[in-house]
Formats: C-alpha cells, sequence, structure tokens
C-alpha cells in the first residue's frame, strides 16, 4: 500500500484475527527542502536612539513603581509589627494591673483574717484570765473562810 508521490509510505506487515500491523515509512527530508521552523532567529530591525531611550524609560519606570511597591509593603509590615508589639505590651500591662490587683486582695484577706485570728486569740486569752481570776478570788475567800473558822 504505497502512495506514490508523498513523504509517507505505509507497508501492511502482518494479518491476523486479532487485528492488523503496518509499517510507516517517512521519507528521507530533501537537502533543498525548506523545514516548518527557521533554523536561525528572525533578523531584529534597527533601533533608532529615540526607541532605545523611550525603552530605557519605561524600564526605568518599571524598576521604580516594582522597588515604590517593596518599600510599601515594607512599610505595611513595619507597621503591622509595631501594632503586635504595641497590643502585645498592653496586653502584658492589663495582665501585671490585673495581678497585682489580685495579689494586694489576698494580701489584704490574709491581714484581715490574721486580726480576726488575732482578736479571737485575745478574746480568748482575756476570758482565760478572767475565769482565772475568779478561781483565785475564791480560793482565796474559801481560804478566808477556813482561817475565820480556824480562829
Amino acid at each position: 500500500m504505497a502512495t506514490p508521490g508523498d513523504d509517507i509510505q505505509v507497508k501492511e506487515i502482518d494479518k491476523r484475527a486479532s487485528g492488523q500491523a503496518f509499517e510507516v515509512i517517512l521519507a528521507a527530508p530533501t537537502p533543498d527542502a525548506k523545514g516548518e521552523f527557521p533554523l536561525s532567529p528572525p533578523k531584529k530591525k534597527d533601533l533608532s536612539l529615540e526607541e532605545i531611550q523611550r525603552k530605557l524609560e519605561a524600564a526605568e519606570e518599571r524598576r521604580k513603581s516594582h522597588e515604590a511597591e517593596v518599600l510599601k509593603h515594607l512599610a505595611e509590615k513595619r507597621e503591622h509589627e509595631k501594632e503586635v508589639l504595641r497590643k502585645a505590651m498592653e496586653d502584658n500591662n492589663n495582665f501585671s494591673k490585673i495581678a497585682e490587683e489580685k495579689l494586694n486582695q489576698k494580701m489584704e484577706a490574709n491581714k484581715e483574717n490574721k486580726e480576726a485570728l488575732q482578736a479571737a486569740m485575745s478574746e480568748k486569752f482575756k476570758e482565760k484570765d478572767k475565769r482565772l481570776e475568779e478561781v483565785r478570788a475564791k480560793k482565796e475567800t474559801k481560804e478566808g473562810c477556813a482561817e475565820a473558822s480556824e480562829n
């Protein structure tokens, strides 16, 4: 099954019940044939001084624009960092104030409890002293009565 005049030849190799096999032969390229892709890059047109200057100015503008954008992002990032630090310091100060207030309240409660305990102990000791005085007074009166009855 060769097709004359074409660059492609197709030969039947094998015919089976399961299918067919073909051999496809491509013709060798001819030396005078022109390829689809040029081997050399397209020739550049000559640029005028004005075109070169314009391209340089456009490149400088792009560079400046990119630099300004990068600086803007850096400034935003610095501002965000400052805000985070400020908030962290504020939170830390609030925590310190709250902790100090709680500690002062605890110390005040401990002081009040200690004073109340001391007052209770003092009252208890006064009651004991009073009881001791009563017992001594009764003992002295008993001894005084016993001496008077002995005489």
